[in-house]
């Protein structure tokens, strides 16, 4: 077992500390996502995820998903620009590689459910000029077969339990003690439930959100959530901060209004509501 860390408690009062950039005055200064993945099992995670993006604040979204579902997303993300990936092993277009390299944050990992297709995703984006990259879902499983050196600097990884337990190597004891030592392995800010850990060995513990979190989807709006704050540009750490605190902050809103049984794309929804909880917030830089 890890050694355990010294944390700082997630608050309202935090978050109003550390304020957001200034918005500007169109959507080109909010910032640009780019979110890869979906498939043919799972259309609506990158429906989700895009979704949040934008909830959050950030001003435009891309979205990359399989050919055969592209049409799907298209109408259901119709404030989004839709891109079809293509097969494994084969290299992505000039437009795609454009519109990536463009983004201020790229997600990679919704909706895939094919080891073998988030690897190649990981591999067309090493070496890519990308200013921050969150890896989610099947993505996480396979990060390690891409050496870190190759991925971009800036790097947020969110993983449940089973996966945060396949980077360290065995069962998570204790998110507090073992979840830094992945951040300062992997060189990444890590996210895992109610804890964020930095590669500086910074934690950040949270009490919010309850079971009602627990629901199929939540985690593609969480790290849509996160892309969206990493895509306006706030730093990594303070990304996954923000975006965990309002996808948990928007569970306990619904809670108090519908009790158990909320859907994930009504956590979407809500969290611009959550994003307002923080009262007063002032402006700031990344």
């Amino acid at each position: 077992m890890s050694e355990r860390q010294e944390t700082t408690a997630v608050t309202p009062e935090l978050l109003r500390r550390w304020g957001l950039p200034d918005p500007g005055d169109s959507k080109n200064s909010r910032g640009t996502a780019m979110v890869i993945g979906g498939s043919r099992l799972s259309v609506g995670a990158v429906v989700l995820s895009g979704e949040a993006v934008l909830r959050v604040g950030a001003g435009k979204v891309g979205v990359t998903t399989d050919a055969a579902v592209a049409d799907v997303v298209r109408i259901a993300v119709p404030e989004g620009g839709v891109y079809e990936s293509p097969p494994v092993g084969e290299p992505v277009d000039d437009a795609w590689i454009t519109a990536c390299e463009q983004s201020d944050a790229v997600l990679v990992g919704p909706g895939l459910d094919d080891p073998q297709q988030a690897r190649a995703w990981l591999r067309r984006l090493a070496g890519r000029d990308v200013a921050c990259l969150v890896v989610d879902a099947f993505a996480v499983g396979v990060l390690r077969d891409v050496p870190r050196s190759e991925l971009p600097r800036s790097l947020i990884v969110n993983a449940n339990l089973d996966e945060a337990a396949l980077l360290l190597g065995w069962e998570v004891d204790d998110l507090v003690a073992d979840l830094p030592q992945i951040a300062e392995e992997l060189d990444a800010v890590v996210h895992c439930y109610s804890v964020t850990a930095a590669p500086s060995g910074a934690v950040w513990t949270m009490d919010a959100g309850g079971p009602g979190l627990g629901t199929a989807g939540s985690g593609d709006v969480l790290a849509g959530a996160i892309t969206g704050f990493a895509a306006r540009g706030v730093s990594a750490e303070r990304a996954a901060v923000w975006g965990s605190w309002c996808h948990a902050r928007a569970g306990d809103r619904l809670a108090e209004r519908m009790g158990l049984g909320f859907l994930a794309r009504e956590l979407a929804r809500e969290l611009p509501a959550a994003l307002r909880d923080v009262d007063g917030l002032p402006s700031a830089g990344r």
